[in-house]
């Protein structure tokens, strides 16, 4: 695969500063506290209203409210100021809805049907259904699992500067990898800079002119529904959410495929800025699924569909008939495409670099001064500690705090296996990978395959914090940290502070959302549609280690030769591509899409493509590779404003207590 020009445009956005500062201090405090107070129920909200992921959005409000406030007090914010608030927000938002899909998930009627709710551990979540009906967290029966919710949430943060601290020296300070996806999260950042120090520059304006174009769409999108909702009996949508369904309409022509139209933008401007020929290669993977489901149909393989459906029936039939096992071959093609990448670049790393293809070993303990890196053996220590305590709590949660066992116990070996041999290994690799063309690396079904072949018997394995971990994202989090000038001090800061926010606001604001009204429920859209098609699709792996010698979905779903033959398309896809030297992102966007690919994101991505290719990229020069991030920042940013201020009216109004006459 060659290199091609759009992979180094991405790769050269920027370069890693000679000057690192410090980016925590009493301002970056308050504004997470801020975000953490007001911030985080609207993301949870919108969740499962809009299945929007609005920690982005929230994230440059509380940014650009705090830039605004510091130029009134004539003063300014520095990039790394910036970047941990930033980081601080998100790391707050991200962190609740949790309890709510517990909850969910012990009354899902997918997961009766299927037989385990019976064996979810109570350390989940209690299945009583007179503690469920009350909907209180704040009851005997929920301290268990809040308790472990809050452990697993400060061993998360610990575990944050471990490994993937560790897998970060590695590819960027010895191997020297480029990253090339690293500058995309740092542009934002150097436009807010820039009007933080009033200067007028095309960052700043291009960011403003997105923030309006997100304005106005979520007005019309979002907060039209949201104020409505709250003052009516229903609520006005001028634009269905999430989609509107189709398929009853396209069945004659195209049987058991899924069609549906979605009207959000957010669709059209992520299509922009992600690299165009992943965007090709996705649509291509589309044409495959509208050509291929018919004929699997005809010949019997989707036997399951039945015209009436609907869209989200049909991608649940298409599933246990076939695209399960189909999507797992896919998924180890493209771990064993990322192991040969990687190989293959080691090996010409090593012959290209000076002294006989040593590397430079000595960076690892003399990182660039200034940076703010912890020692080495720190970041090693930290990883052991936390694994080993994965493993330990693991083990007992599985083996003695589950009720009597119903087969053999859950094997230690294979724990230490998880956590010290399959861990490192595939973290090493996926850094690699995303060190180099910007894609990370997933072995698929190896957990799930090892849960059934240990002879367990049960369902607490399926909900317990297995040490199997991927420290690609944390590795690339640090390389924008560094490209943004920040030092990684900063970061430790920010994680001391931020563990009570998380901790305190996850558990309020997902009690206060569930006191509104049940969870799912027509209140809740997205959660409505979707949870119980989640549920279906996590209940068929869980019912593999049920007790009893009956046949489970998933043995039903699991084909073997639908795998090899995923496999084997996914590898020949490949090597024809690479063959004719097509872009690193086109073979593996083809790859990926051949997963029953769904047209409601696919084509307004695929044509915000084609927007910025041909149109954007013409009237604005060479220069539209910037251009285009820092828009769709803006533009999230938007979409977050408007939408914190119709959420302010609908939790008013939720708020509201009626007295007795």
């Amino acid at each position: 695969m060659r290199e091609d020009k759009e992979f180094q445009e991405f790769r050269n956005l920027l370069q890693r500063p000679e000057v690192f500062e410090e980016g925590f201090g009493w301002r970056t405090v308050i504004m997470a506290l801020f975000v953490g107070l007001l911030m985080t129920p609207a993301q949870m909200y919108m969740q499962l209203v809009a299945g929007i992921e609005m920690g982005p959005a929230a994230q440059w409000v509380t940014v650009i409210l705090y830039v605004e406030v510091a130029r009134r007090a004539f003063t300014r914010l520095k990039r790394p100021e910036i970047f941990v608030l930033f980081y601080m927000c998100g790391a707050v938002i991200h962190s609740g809805g949790g309890l709510l899909w517990h909850q969910f998930l012990v009354q899902s009627e997918e997961m009766r049907k299927l037989g385990i709710i019976e064996y979810i551990p109570q350390w989940f979540a209690p299945s009583d259904p007179a503690v469920l009906n009350q909907r209180d967290f704040f009851m005997r029966a929920w301290l268990t699992p809040l308790g472990l919710m809050m452990l697993m949430m400060f061993i998360t943060r610990l575990d944050h500067f471990g490994l993937g601290y560790v897998m970060f020296r590695l590819t960027s300070d010895v191997e020297e990898l480029p990253f090339p996806m690293a500058p995309v999260g740092a542009m934002g950042m150097t436009a807010l800079a820039d009007a933080s120090s009033q200067q007028n520059t095309w960052r700043w304006r291009t960011f403003s002119i997105g923030a309006m174009a997100g304005i106005a769409f979520g007005f019309i999108y979002l907060a039209i529904p949201n104020i409505t909702g709250a003052i009516f009996s229903e609520s006005l949508r001028i634009i269905p959410m999430p989609f509107v369904d189709l398929t009853q309409y396209t069945e004659r022509w195209l049987p058991a495929m899924p069609w549906m139209v979605s009207f959000d933008v957010t669709f059209l401007i992520t299509g922009m800025v992600l690299p165009f020929w992943a965007m090709v290669g996705s649509f291509i993977g589309l044409i495959f699924t509208m050509v291929a489901n018919p004929i699997l149909h005809r010949v019997g393989i989707l036997h399951g569909w039945e015209r009436g459906i609907g869209a989200i029936q049909t991608i649940q039939s298409n599933t246990m008939d076939f695209y399960f096992s189909f999507s797992l071959g896919l998924s180890l093609a493209v771990a064993a495409i990322g192991f040969i990448h990687v190989f293959s670049s080691f090996r010409r790393k090593q012959k290209e670099t000076p002294g006989g293809g040593k590397m430079q070993w000595s960076k690892l303990f003399k990182p660039p001064a200034d940076r703010g890196d912890i020692p080495i053996w720190v970041g090693l220590a930290i990883y052991i500690l936390s694994t080993s305590f994965y493993i330990g709590l693991t083990y007992w949660l599985v083996n003695y705090a589950s009720g009597p066992l119903l087969g053999a116990k859950f094997p230690l070996w294979l724990l230490l296996f998880y956590g010290f041999v399959y861990t490192p290994l595939i973290s090493y690799v996926s850094t690699r990978m995303e060190g180099i063309v910007g894609r990370q690396v997933a072995i698929p079904f190896v957990r799930e395959a090892s849960f059934i072949l240990s002879g367990y018997k049960g369902a607490a394995i399926w909900f317990a914090p297995i040490p199997m971990h991927d420290y690609a994202r944390q590795a690339m989090f640090f390389k924008t940290t560094e490209l943004t000038g920040t030092r990684l001090s900063s970061i430790i800061k920010s994680e001391i502070l931020i563990f009570p926010i998380v901790a305190v606001g996850s558990i309020a604001f997902s009690q206060f959302i569930w006191s509104i009204d049940t969870v799912p429920s027509e209140m809740f859209p997205y959660a409505n549609q979707f949870w119980e098609l989640r549920a279906y699709q996590s209940g068929l792996l869980y019912s593999a280690t049920l007790p009893g010698e009956t046949a489970s979905p998933f043995r039903d779903a699991f084909v073997p030769r639908y795998l090899l033959s995923g496999f084997g398309l996914a590898l020949i896809v490949y090597a024809l591509l690479s063959h004719f030297g097509l872009p690193i992102f086109l073979v593996y966007g083809v790859v990926r899409g051949l997963d029953q690919s769904v047209p409601h994101a696919i084509i307004p991505m695929f044509l915000g493509a084609l927007l910025g290719r041909f149109g954007c990229r013409k009237w604005f020069g060479e220069d539209w590779p910037k251009y285009r991030i820092v828009f769709a920042a803006g533009f999230t940013a938007g979409i977050g404003l408007i939408t914190m201020l119709s959420l302010g009216i609908v939790f008013m109004s939720k708020s509201v207590v009626k007295l007795p006459v």
